[in-house]
């Protein structure tokens, strides 16, 4: 089954962002920090989707180490915070979705990012 780390900080995000994971057919693996990212990664996940407002580590670095291990990732912030969006974007997040995309179109879209993991394989 594909394995899916979630790197969020707050709650409310990191348990929506499991249930649409797992509602698209993955396993979760959440983390905390990027270290526990690096863990995840060098465990075998397949991909990571990581939120950009968190205060607990550097969401910038963690999409780095993640791309940087072939790891396809999926990003979540604010819609009106651009030059974190690009930053995003420079340190390899494939996509990276406005937390209001997320909670109106979020099934379809983690479903279609959990798909192609699958598809991968």
């Amino acid at each position: 089954m594909t394995r899916v780390a979630v790197l969020a900080d707050d709650l409310i995000w990191a348990t929506r962002l499991d249930r649409l994971v797992r509602a698209a057919g993955a396993d979760v693996v959440r983390v905390g920090s990027e270290a526990a990212l690096r863990d995840a990664i060098d465990g075998g996940v397949e991909a990571a989707i990581i939120d950009l407002t968190a205060r607990g580590y550097d969401a910038v670095a963690a999409i780095g180490l993640a791309s940087a291990a072939g790891r396809p990732v999926l990003a979540v912030g604010q819609h009106d915070d651009a030059a974190t969006r690009d930053r995003a974007r420079a340190a390899g997040a494939g996509r990276v979705l406005a937390y209001r995309a997320v909670s109106d179109d979020g099934e379809a879209t983690v479903g279609a990012f959990v798909g192609r993991l699958a598809a991968t394989r």
